[in-house]
């Protein structure tokens, strides 16, 4: 009987050993945590021409105006025109008939025909242009060179824009730039000499833009004026979204991929920026490096990534 119950003990103490033993192994085998990796999509970058603009505002304006006067001291007989009529040089605009003639009407003529006294007088347009301002109408009695009405001569038609002095260098007499106006519609225009004068207080020079419009323009339109600070022929370029930067935007770089899984951080140097495209100066990528697009923002140097398949 006791050698039954020293057999007994033995036997249990060896599975509590091999019990023991089992569960020291489950907790030295831990799971290794699967492997991260960023979804990514990439572009290449790409060789084309580039170009740096400067917009600035331009207002539609005439430089010139007529002031059409009475000739005479009398009656204005006729008026043939009213405001904003477009009239043509030599159109007759008002019908002026002296006071003399007005008081004493054909009382010459019935006493001699040969005199052919009517004191009537035509003024006429001097430019052609737009009636800005009628001041008399018929019947109005007016003195001689009272102002009748104002003309906008259409030959001084200009877009006025207002050029601070660090971008002259750009803006040279006869150069072309490109206006929009706000419906969307371009056109070019031509610089013209401008008046070597600043304004105090805004340090800017109004400078004046010829234009062949094929349609009136209204006076006071407000029009957007891009004009070229910088070209490229065949500048490499890459998309803004994949071009990262600091805080202060002074340090610019990309993630580049060295093989199918990985990404490193690779600084660039940038140079024109033109609607979503940006130059990079260097270093000088290969038309087959892979740069990455999207899910870049915030990854570390030496990144693991998953590149989507449709992202090229």
């Amino acid at each position: 009987m006791k050698q039954y119950f020293v057999k007994s003990v033995f036997g249990l103490f060896v599975c509590l050993l091999a019990f023991a033993g089992c569960k020291s192994k489950d907790a030295g085998e831990t799971e290794q945590p699967a492997e991260v990796r960023v979804p990514v999509t990439v572009t290449t970058v790409t060789f084309e021409p580039l170009q740096q603009y400067i917009e600035l505002n331009a207002t539609s304006t005439f430089l010139q105006q007529n002031f059409v006067k009475s000739n005479l001291n009398g009656y204005i007989q006729k008026a043939n025109i009213k405001f904003g009529d477009y009239v043509h040089r030599g159109q007759v605009l008002f019908v002026l008939k002296t006071k003399e003639a007005a008081a004493i009407g054909n009382s010459v003529n019935k006493l001699d025909s040969a005199f052919n006294f009517s004191g009537i007088n035509s003024v006429r347009a001097d430019a052609s242009g737009y009636v800005m301002q009628v001041n008399h109408q018929a019947g109005d009695y007016v003195q001689d060179g009272e102002q009748l009405a104002v003309i906008n001569d259409s030959k001084s038609f200009v877009f006025v824009m207002n050029v601070p002095y660090e971008y002259k260098p750009y803006i040279s007499t006869g150069k072309q730039v490109q206006l929009t106006l706000p419906d969307g519609e371009k056109f070019w225009a031509v610089v013209k000499p401008s008046l070597p004068m600043m304004d105090s207080a805004s340090q800017t020079q109004a400078v004046s833009l010829s234009v062949n419009a094929p349609h009136p323009i209204p006076m006071n339109l407000v029009a957007k004026v891009r004009i070229v600070k910088e070209s490229k022929t065949a500048a490499q370029t890459l998309n803004k979204n994949a071009v990262l930067s600091d805080e202060m935007q002074t340090d610019f770089w990309v993630m580049k991929m060295i093989n199918d899984s990985t990404a490193v951080k690779v600084p660039v140097k940038t140079g024109i920026e033109s609607r979503d495209k940006v130059e990079i100066i260097s270093p000088a990528f290969q038309p087959k490096d892979k740069i990455l697009l999207t899910g870049n923002y915030g990854l570390e140097d030496t990144t693991k990534v998953i590149v989507q398949k449709d992202s090229l």
